[in-house]
């Protein structure tokens, strides 16, 4: 991600508010693209849907199937997409570019077949009509792919195209939804859902143009990233977990009191989805600073520590070195959770007044969740920074196990809180991600305090020779 900020670094250092406003612009679909592409896509086909003149229940329907991809294609994603982001920066540092898109085409084959399988056996069990079961299969098949693209475009620097990708196919989908819906009056339902594919595969296209233009075609075998999932099997779980602890109290709100069944397998909480979905927006500014501010102005302070151990710097150049690095760092997570508090307070603020104005059916109840999540999204957002900072120092066991209490402490608490009156609601996400931003925050001191010994003694003074089963098969 490092390479990212030095790019945007220049473009924020043009003058002008329309300079600053198209940085931040291509920073936000650059770190949030996926979320926020998910996110205007169910507002514009709600709309849209209203417009066609579908009942609620027929909409809630179509929101269901469209957030149950969307879910469980990033669940199925996140935990190899830290493993290919890890071997990706590898190849790239080792300067052996033709080695990334074999692993691409690997590890999507791998999650379109296992995560297929399950998909297919859910949407199965689901009983919904045919045609709505394959374009939701379709789906599930393009958001894998395109969860992995972004994985992989994070080394790309062409970020007008990246922007332009991700608007065009946007426009063309919501666009043809209300053309096919509004004014030729076509099957709501079926209709929305191609059109959903349809925008998706416009970026998957548009994406992998834009991976060969940048990565060479390779050769080699498209399994060789599955030795890394030996080797750091703890950024596997660091995913996952992490995944786990974001949606987790979400899905187990469906079985809770306000947890409506819309149809087979099918259920939501309207009550608790909508602020979630809205609470969640307040943690992009913590993700886009993340990027423009942490890495840009830390980076320099990080490699110029590790280079003074790689080019035999002096002892007094060390020591100097690491300070102004710790300082830094301490200056740059400080200054993200502040701009993340005030951002908070900004959200729960306006969201009391705008968000019952709006017809998303706000009440007292869904804002008291609202301004509650709003509290668990931004100790997630500060958490989640220092976790990645414990992975740029190669923490891995470190930030797995932030992760990992995390996942735990979101899912354990929302089962306790699912039992108590629905004012209580969110704070089980909220205990859980508090956890997760102390658990963080503490290994992350602990490990800076002994960042000597972790550079100079904790590495095996031989290579250690792999020889597990993923071996074996990333050798054929």
């Amino acid at each position: 991600m490092a390479g990212i900020g030095f790019e945007l670094k220049k473009l924020f250092q043009k003058k002008g508010f329309f300079a600053l406003l198209r940085a931040y612009g291509y920073a936000g679909v650059i770190c949030a693209g996926p979320m926020l592409l998910g996110i205007v896509l169910l507002l514009g086909i709600h709309y849209i849907s209203e417009g066609a003149g579908l009942d609620r229940g027929e909409q809630n329907m179509l929101t269901c199937m469209i957030t149950y991809t969307l879910l469980s294609s990033l669940i199925i994603t996140n935990g190899l997409g830290m493993i290919t982001t890890r071997y990706t920066a590898d190849c790239l540092y080792e300067e052996k570019p033709q080695k990334v898109m074999p692993s691409f085409y690997g590890s999507v084959c791998i999650m379109m077949i296992a995560g297929g399988v399950l998909y297919g056996v859910f949407l199965f069990l689901s009983k919904i009509p045919p045609v709505c079961a394959l374009l939701n299969y379709i789906l599930f098949e393009e958001l894998i792919i395109v969860w992995t693209q972004m994985n992989y475009l994070t080394a790309i620097k062409d970020y007008k195209g990246i922007m332009l990708a991700f608007l065009v196919s946007l426009i063309i989908g919501l666009a043809a939804g209300y053309v096919l819906t509004c004014v030729f009056h076509l099957d709501v339902i079926p209709t929305l859902l191609s059109c959903v594919c349809v925008t998706y595969a416009i970026m998957a296209v548009w994406y992998y143009i834009l991976l060969l233009e940048y990565f060479p075609e390779g050769k080699g075998s498209r399994l060789e990233f599955l030795k890394w999932l030996w080797k750091y099997p703890s950024l596997f779980f660091c995913g996952l977990f992490v995944s786990m602890g974001m949606f987790a109290h979400i899905i187990l709100m469906w079985g809770s009191d306000i947890g409506v069944r819309i149809h087979g397998l099918y259920y939501m909480a309207p009550q608790y989805d909508v602020p979630a979905l809205a609470a969640f927006l307040s943690t992009l500014v913590t993700t886009i600073n993340f990027v423009t501010s942490v890495e840009v102005n830390f980076y320099p302070k990080y490699r110029t520590y590790y280079s003074l151990f790689n080019d035999e710097g002096a002892l007094t150049d060390i020591l100097q070195a690491e300070k102004e690095m710790r300082i830094t760092l301490q200056d740059e997570l400080s200054y993200t959770a502040t701009k993340q508090v005030f951002v908070t307070i900004i959200f729960i603020v306006l969201g009391t007044i705008i968000l019952p104005l709006l017809p998303l059916g706000f009440n007292e109840e869904m804002l008291g969740i609202f301004r509650v999540l709003c509290l668990g999204y931004a100790f997630y957002a500060i958490g989640n920074s220092i976790m990645l900072m414990s992975l740029y120092f190669a923490d891995n066991v470190g930030a797995c196990f932030s992760a990992g209490i995390f996942a735990v402490g979101s899912v354990a608490a929302t089962l306790l809180i699912m039992r108590l009156p629905m004012r209580y609601y969110g704070f089980g996400f909220v205990a859980g991600a508090a956890l997760f931003m102390l658990t963080a925050a503490l290994r992350l001191w602990y490990y800076q305090r002994r960042i000597r010994y972790y550079v100079l003694c904790s590495q095996p003074l031989v290579e250690e020779q792999r020889k597990g089963v993923l071996c074996k098969i990333a050798n054929h």
